[in-house]
């Protein structure tokens, strides 16, 4: 049933697709289930690269087994706002981790990462994340500690002077920055090496190939970072192809068969 648990032969019809190259949508299709189902379990088993069905199959039964035994815990948590899921934000919350896990980031800081990106505020105190992710302190000190030195967080102070950890809208930014002039300090070394072994010479060119790809790329990623800055401090209410307020108040009465928020 859509609804239900996936089964063990479900997975293995998920991993042989995965094998295949199927898409997540034509892989819920072939099973009836949403698509989404399909990416939460892969992206929570090590992702299309890693997943394998009967390790997928006793995570979940572990899972399930340990929330079980948490449930008093967790039964104390706050409820959450703007009427969600919580089954669902937990859920996104593991598929976001994972993610930024596969991208080199630490699990630990990851899930801190997760934590600051999912709260509406963009910020949490120490004690806050404590109780969200169920460590210690001190691996939440560790975790921040790494992050603000990569640039990933901030640190600021509360009306009650308690020391808050932020997300700020440019983070994304400045690390494709950051990236650009790494990739910048490689491009200048393989143009060293190019004088080194001879611009005429097999190794010589590799490297002046390289050095002239990345220079593209680093350009282009910084222009491109450039161009899309405004994207990151977008209000919901202003997002693009979402009606204003007013704008759907306007529409009630008119043509609903128009696109809201198209360009004319």
């Amino acid at each position: 049933m859509p609804g239900g648990r996936l089964t063990q032969q479900e997975r293995q019809q998920i991993a042989l697709g995965l094998a295949d190259g199927l898409a997540y949508a034509e892989i819920a299709r072939r099973l009836d289930r949403p698509t989404s189902t399909v990416t939460r379990e892969v992206m929570r088993n090590g992702g299309p690269a890693a997943y394998r069905a009967d390790l997928a199959h006793r995570a979940t039964e572990q899972r399930t087994h340990r929330r079980g035994q948490t449930a008093p815990r967790e039964s104390t948590a706050p409820a959450q706002a703007h009427g969600r899921d919580p089954e669902a934000v937990r859920e996104y919350e593991e598929i976001f981790t994972t993610a930024l896990i596969q991208s080199g980031t630490p699990k630990m800081m990851a899930r801190v990462m997760t934590c600051l990106y999912t709260a509406d505020s963009g910020s949490l105190t120490a004690a806050e994340l404590v109780q969200r992710l169920q460590v210690s302190p001190a691996s939440v000190s560790k975790a921040v500690a790494f992050l603000d030195g990569q640039g990933l967080v901030r640190r600021e102070r509360d009306e009650r002077r308690r020391e808050r950890y932020v997300v700020d809208d440019d983070i994304w930014y400045q690390s494709m920055i950051a990236s650009a002039r790494s990739i910048a300090q490689i491009v200048e070394t393989a143009r060293q090496g190019v004088g080194v072994l001879g611009p005429r010479t097999p190794a010589g060119t590799r490297l002046e190939n390289i050095a002239r790809f990345l220079d593209f790329i680093a350009e282009s990623t910084i222009r491109s970072a450039d161009q899309a800055r405004e994207v990151l401090h977008t209000k919901p209410e202003t997002a693009p192809g979402q009606p204003t307020e007013t704008e759907s108040d306007g529409d009630s009465d008119g043509d609903s068969g128009s696109p809201a928020g198209s360009a004319g």
